[in-house]
């Protein structure tokens, strides 16, 4: 009895997810620049015949907005898009419309939504990289490369006189005595202690697949010695210095060309005299002899 129960349970709660189901055609559609794009979504019938449908985009970075809503499309998107039984078509799309698009349908007191991923394929442009023209043996130098339009977010690779640095040059015999490490996402290159053998020189590259691969310029990034022999010198200059400003303001204290400080005079003091006992008259008057001295 208990299991024909829990058979007829789960038929039940099967029914109620295969209900109200809105399903994408293609879940991640790609398409180049200034192409059109059509995102494909459908439902079941349990919506009723005139379903309320709703479609919002999210951008990578997170914001988001309405597009077609309440029958029509926002004003925003007005002049772009077009929505038809079973989707939604962009007339053109640029870069900023990479991101999530969320198809959202109700009905007959159901709901369901379902996202499409749109990808606009953008080539990238020759990426800005940060080269440090020289660097002091044993600090840590950090090489940077970033491109802002390729679509998707390109990879990057690393070259070294002409010459592409490995992703781990411990497993490479002619960089095993390299230690820099590389991140091909977001193009740094870090030399956490650089040496003699990190002079060369560098310049990036990005790719993504959608078009030919750009580099960057290359920059000659040297590594000196730091100089402990200038160092200890400058500070020996440094202290005879201010031992020279410590004798010139002692022999010029002592020969008085210096400016004496001004001596405090000493403030003076009023003091009261009681009046003797005889200055008193016979008829028991005061009368005052003597006075504050100052």
């Amino acid at each position: 009895m208990l299991t024909f129960v829990f058979v007829c349970l789960s038929i039940s709660v099967s029914g109620l997810h295969a209900d109200f189901t809105v399903t994408v055609a293609n879940p991640s559609v790609k398409v180049k620049e200034n192409e059109g794009a059509d995102l494909k979504c459908s439902y079941t019938a349990d919506f009723g015949a005139t379903p309320r449908i709703e479609w919002k985009f999210k951008d990578l970075k997170g914001s988001q907005s309405l597009i077609y809503f309440d029958d029509k499309p926002t004003a925003q998107y007005a002049s772009r898009v077009t929505q038809y039984p079973g989707g939604l078509r962009f007339n053109k799309v640029t870069r900023a419309d990479t991101g999530d698009y969320d198809c959202e349908v109700s009905g007959n007191s159901g709901y369901g939504e379902n996202t499409v991923k749109l990808t606009v394929l953008v080539p990238p442009s020759k990426p800005v990289s940060r080269i440090p023209s020289s660097v002091t043996t044993g600090s840590n130098a950090l090489l940077s490369c970033f491109d802002n339009d390729g679509s998707p977010p390109p990879t990057y690779k690393w070259y070294k006189d002409n010459t592409p640095l490995p992703d781990d040059p411990s497993k490479f015999p002619s960089f095993k005595n390299l230690t820099y490490k590389m991140n091909a996402f977001n193009g740094n290159l870090e030399f956490p202690s650089v040496s003699k053998l990190d002079i060369g020189s560098y310049f990036c590259e990005a790719s993504n697949g959608e078009g030919a691969p750009q580099r960057g310029n290359a920059v000659q990034m040297d590594v000196r010695d730091l100089n402990v022999g200038g160092i200890v010198a400058g500070v020996i200059v440094a202290l005879l210095a201010v031992g020279l400003l410590l004798f010139a303001l002692w022999f010029a204290s002592k020969k008085g060309y210096l400016p004496k400080m001004a001596e405090s005079k000493p403030k003076t003091q009023a003091v009261y005299t009681q009046p003797r006992a005889d200055d008193d008259d016979g008829d028991g008057e005061f009368r005052q002899k003597s006075s504050f001295v100052v």
